[in-house]
């Protein structure tokens, strides 16, 4: 069987999120599936880098799916973005070794998160970015960046509960780059926990307009609890822009 990758970017808007919800056709996985069975006649089912929650966003998103279909990657490309919604795009089709798998090769990713920092909102950019009236301090929050940055357990930067997996992650970068009245984050590293972006980017935002200190972020890192953490902000400000593999 071929074994073919794709690179997938979406409107998280009107979704429940990545993950297939039985036979439910609000999924980003629900629909590209129901088009693949589609367009091949076979039961298809994708496996994806992970999951994204509903609402969130993705510039790269990767998954990869298993065929006997004989047709090119050109015609699978054209007649994905044929027939899917216009908010799901595959903008590459690539055929991969045997073994290559979407979640297990993948090394790393990258998120940004943007926020709208005015007093006044913005119409054009609502459902891609949160809302913040409040003024920023960009030296604390530069600061707080900076003791996110390395490897740590996040634990206390995420919605898990209990689990038995390690919750270890190394963040390799984190960066704030203000446009007008619009500020992107950026966080690349080797893996997220649940709602672990969110739940940093609360954080940091509370910093940055006084509500918790700099040094909040040693504390989480210590005591490992959720909720001396800040808020999670809303989903629809988060995109993942990229999938690493070796």
């Amino acid at each position: 069987m071929r074994n073919i990758k794709l690179t997938i970017e979406y409107d998280g808007k009107r979704y429940l999120g990545w993950q297939r919800l039985g036979d439910s056709g609000k999924t980003i996985q629900g629909k590209i599936e129901s088009i693949l069975t589609q367009m091949t006649g076979e039961k298809i089912e994708i496996i994806g880098s992970g999951r994204t929650d509903g609402g969130t966003h993705a510039r790269g998103q990767v998954a990869n799916f298993k065929t006997d279909s004989t047709m090119t990657r050109e015609e699978m490309l054209h007649f994905l973005n044929q027939f899917l919604p216009r908010d799901i795009v595959i903008t590459k089709v690539e055929e991969m070794p045997e073994r290559f798998h979407a979640r297990y090769n993948c090394t790393g990713k990258q998120y940004s998160y943007y926020v709208w920092n005015s007093p006044i909102p913005t119409a054009l950019e609502r459902n891609h970015s949160f809302h913040v009236s409040q003024p920023l301090d960009f030296e604390k929050m530069n600061e707080a960046c900076e003791k996110l940055i390395g490897t740590h357990d996040f634990i206390g930067f995420s919605a898990l509960k209990k689990t038995k997996k390690s919750t270890v992650r190394t963040i390799h970068e984190l960066t704030i780059q203000q446009e007008g009245s619009m500020v992107h984050f950026t966080f690349s590293g080797d893996g997220f926990l649940h709602k672990m972006v969110r739940i940093m980017m609360g954080t940091l935002l509370e910093i940055g307009t006084g509500k918790l200190p700099v040094t909040i972020i040693d504390e989480i890192f210590e005591n490992k609890v959720r909720a001396n953490a800040g808020e999670t902000v809303p989903s629809h400000g988060l995109f993942l822009d990229a999938v690493f593999y070796e």
